[in-house]
């Protein structure tokens, strides 16, 4: 997409959708390293045991859970007048 061709409108909109990119991005990665710190408390092996595997699923679950719960009290807050 060449910048130069967006009109002001668009150029917001496109620069807003990348930073929501780059947020979900950096969540992503933080998730991962807060889950795996967490739940892998030994040197992996080929696969994960049944605790770790729960342990990753119920954390990545809770985070995802509480970033919502999060997200929309922003939005409320941002469409209060």
């Amino acid at each position: 997409m060449d910048p130069s061709a967006l009109n002001s409108a668009e150029l917001e909109h496109f620069i807003t959708q990348e930073k929501q990119k780059a947020m979900v991005n950096e969540m992503v990665a933080k998730l991962t390293s807060v889950c795996w710190d967490k739940c892998i408390t030994s040197t992996p092996g080929s696969k994960f045991s049944s605790g770790e595997s729960s342990c990753l699923s119920n954390c990545a679950q809770r985070s995802l859970d509480l970033s919502m719960i999060i997200m929309k009290r922003l939005q409320s807050m941002n469409s209060m007048p």
